[in-house]
């Protein structure tokens, strides 16, 4: 490890399902700026170890640091109000709800003064002006309004607010659970310039993907899990695909590559 301080790290951390040891006293550190995806085979780990980081599991051993100072959440609002942001497979947007009302979803912003403090009413124009210019700077309003609803937008546009709403709230880093895995090929391949947008503007960025072609894509480091703990750490400009699934599925062993 260079002398950078990790953005997140994990020391030993250990989660346990009855007699099931999901993550076995595995190691894992987010550098500053970086794009860092996870890849494992199914079972392996991966969505576990970054769950123990968000918030959503809390490991049973081990220690979390964030910028070398140790944390501990008990759940993923605690994390996000840390500035940790996640984008889910599932969109995890409200589709009932405008664009604008998804990105404030359990922040919203009240109307200063009397109105805001004792009847608590929004301020709708704030949150509609922030919406628009979060969208904006991440290429993204090709939509007709910002308060029409998400239900009535495609997938890779559903994928752009999830992902602008991370990026407009973040301030340590984003992680994003397998963001192409329901979109096209056209949708996919926007999501992925978006993901170069965010990490072009400082923002380092968790990446768990099944998706080949596009970890060494985007990646800049790539942490293999395997039977619960991290197998190595691998610069896909060193290794091939072949190389890297070879490693996930225990075909190849670490010190057969470069790393």
């Amino acid at each position: 490890m260079s002398a950078v301080t990790p953005v997140v790290e994990g020391r030993g951390l250990v989660k346990r399902y009855g007699h099931v040891t999901a993550i076995d006293h595995a190691d894992f550190e987010l550098l500053p700026g970086e794009i860092l995806a996870v890849i494992g085979d199914n079972g392996a780990g991966k969505s576990s170890i970054v769950k123990s980081i968000c918030g959503a599991v809390t490991p049973d051993e081990g220690e979390l640091l964030i910028e070398g100072k140790p944390v501990h959440f008990n759940s993923p609002i605690e994390a996000r109000d840390m500035g940790i942001e996640i984008v889910y497979q599932n969109l995890a947007l409200s589709p009932a709800l405008s664009i604008a009302e998804n990105m404030f979803a359990g922040r919203e912003i009240r109307k200063p003064g009397f109105v805001g403090n004792w009847f608590r009413m929004l301020d709708k124009k704030e949150m509609e002006r922030f919406a628009r210019e979060k969208l904006s700077e991440l290429g993204l309003m090709t939509v007709q309004s910002i308060n029409q609803a998400v239900e009535t937008l495609s997938g890779g546009q559903r994928q752009g607010v999830a992902v602008a709403r991370a990026a407009a709230f973040a301030t340590k880093f984003i992680i994003m659970d397998e963001p192409t895995a329901a979109l096209g090929v056209k949708e996919s391949r926007r999501v992925l310039e978006l993901i170069k947008d965010v990490r072009a503007r400082g923002i380092p960025i968790i990446l768990i993907s099944h998706n080949m072609p596009h970890v060494f894509e985007v990646a800049d480091r790539i942490h293999i899990h395997r039977l619960g703990k991290r197998l190595c750490i691998v610069d896909p400009k060193q290794v091939t695909m072949s190389d890297a699934v070879a490693l996930m599925t225990g075909a190849m062993q670490p010190d057969a590559v470069a790393a």
